[in-house]
């Protein structure tokens, strides 16, 4: 039997990294939702199945604190995954096995968070089997199991076309590299559709699903689309699956989902309120949003957190800025929507979270600041929500943690800036105060870079920057145009320098970066 089991391993899946994967923002949901957890009640073991590139666990590794394991089957992948590791310095323990060949270790210990990222929906039945085995008898009373998995009813539309792609790509044979076969599977469908498909007259969203997918990386769409398996389930299947592993429903580990449904139309919410059994409820959601992917917490031995314990909780629960104040709009672009945040509550609040150069600020901070006095103790959190869940912000760790963490996370930031000046695969950096990753673009990186190297003024930034792009032979990229003069492209960099010493470097400081 061929050892890739039908997934794609000719091309590497991207550097990506997802929050969601780390334990504080885990603990966080669980919190909003009222329930508690293993995850803080004693010294944290962790696994993720399917680690890929490794960016995700190797941060959080570096950046938090308790014992990191992680498996991909892929060896390039996980020699990528073991090179960070060992760069940082954290002892994060990462192999190449199958699911089987995990469960079968001798000493692999019960852990207290158990993640996969997308893994379910790219693997065989007979590897979900082993999935739910592992987390049965390997997560233990009070973890949390973190999965997230594309879904139905939102993928009926487009499972045809996916069907249609990834056969064309098969049948072509491997004569030619796969990214070249993705781009004539891409061009087969297209032609349909120009050609009047009945397909494509009956469902005109898969027209414009089809040009989406165009733009995007095809190492992305290698792993996303072109498995041999792909099936995207409903939400009480998957939950039916990890009854078996003793598991219950926790909640959304997105922590915009319960202020989404805050605002569904009161039709929707009023059909909601009436629906008591969680597994009909959390399907009625994703018919009424058309859900194609979701992110699910469940819990071995769930315990519920009294109203009052909750409050208590989140009143003493750190938050802070991950982006300058500037930097925040109003207006979020949301799962397709749109968020208008109210400018009376979340201007000050961000003001008051920008306060002493971005120090972590309580809830009950928060509530005394001058500033936020007059908004209800509901609004602050459900701000913190939002924000949190966009990415503007995040709990921050407690001193002794960030301690720990610091020389860690320094180590492997060193080895990601290296990275930076020939490759631009990787654009996140370790914070030893939130326990996660912060988006910092390449050029940032550079600038982070050559500052470690003793420049002080902003053109010593942009030449050291420019020196780098230019002896690769890059430029940069304005309005979709490559910059072609020199000149041009250190002009652009002085103003992207500015833009970073006034507004993204204190925040990096801040976050124990720079």
């Amino acid at each position: 039997m061929n050892w890739t089991s039908g997934y794609v391993t000719e091309i590497d899946y991207p550097h990506g990294y997802y929050r969601e994967l780390a334990p504080s923002s885990m603990a966080l949901a669980a919190t909003v939702a009222g329930v508690s957890t293993a995850i803080g009640e004693r010294p944290l073991r962790y696994l993720e199945l399917g680690c890929g590139q490794g960016l995700s666990l190797n941060v959080h590794a570096a950046a938090g604190e308790g014992e990191f394991w992680g498996t991909d089957f892929n060896p390039a992948q996980a020699r990528n995954a073991q090179h960070l590791a060992a760069a940082a310095g954290s002892g994060a323990r990462i192999f190449d096995a199958s699911f089987e060949e995990l469960l079968d270790q001798p000493d692999l210990p019960e852990f207290d968070v158990i993640a996969l990222h997308g893994t379910w929906s790219w693997v065989s039945a007979e590897n979900r089997a082993t999935i739910v085995d592992l987390v049965r008898r390997k997560l233990g009373v009070g973890g949390v199991l973190y999965i997230s998995y594309n879904c139905q009813p939102g993928w009926s539309v487009d499972m045809p076309l996916r069907q249609l792609m990834a056969m064309h790509a098969e049948r072509a044979g491997t004569s030619r590299a796969l990214p070249q076969r993705i781009d004539e599977a891409l061009a087969f469908a297209q032609s349909l559709a120009d050609a009047g498909s009945g397909y494509f007259r009956a469902h005109p969203s898969s027209v414009e699903w089809l040009k989406r997918v165009h733009t995007q990386g095809r190492n992305y769409l290698a792993h996303e689309y072109f498995n041999r398996d792909w099936q995207p389930m409903y939400f009480a299947e998957v939950a039916q699956a990890f009854t078996e592993a003793k598991l219950t429903f926790a909640g959304t580990a997105t922590l915009l989902d319960p202020v989404q449904r805050d605002t569904l139309p009161e039709p929707a919410r009023k059909v909601l309120s009436g629906i008591t059994d969680p597994l009909m409820h959390e399907t009625a959601v994703d018919y009424l949003s058309n859900q194609r992917f979701r992110r699910d917490l469940f819990v071995k031995g769930p315990l519920h957190i009294a109203p009052a314990g909750r409050k208590e909780r989140l009143l003493d629960t750190p938050f802070m800025l991950l982006s300058p104040p500037a930097d925040i709009p109003m207006k979020l672009a949301v799962g397709g929507g749109e968020i208008n945040l109210q400018e009376n509550i979340y201007r000050p609040l961000i003001e008051a979270m920008a306060d002493k150069a971005g120090a972590p600020r309580t809830v009950r901070e928060l509530q005394a600041d001058p500033r936020c006095r007059k908004i209800p103790y509901g609004q602050i959190v459900q701000g913190m929500q939002v924000l949190c869940g966009t990415g503007f912000a995040h709990t921050a760790q407690p001193r002794a943690a960030i301690d720990k963490a610091s020389q860690r996370c320094k180590a492997l930031n060193d080895h990601l800036l290296a990275r930076a000046r020939v490759s631009e695969q990787v654009e996140i950096l370790a914070s030893p105060v939130t326990g996660i990753g912060i988006p910092v673009l390449r050029f940032q990186q550079l600038f982070l870079l050559s500052m470690q190297q003793g420049a002080r003024k902003r053109s010593e930034w942009t030449r050291f920057a420019w020196d780098t792009l230019q002896a690769q032979g890059q430029r940069l990229v304005k309005a979709g145009k490559a910059i072609d003069s020199p000149e041009e492209n250190l002009k652009e960099l002085e103003i992207q320098a500015a833009q970073f010493e006034t507004g993204r470097l204190p925040v990096l400081k801040a976050l124990g970066i720079a």
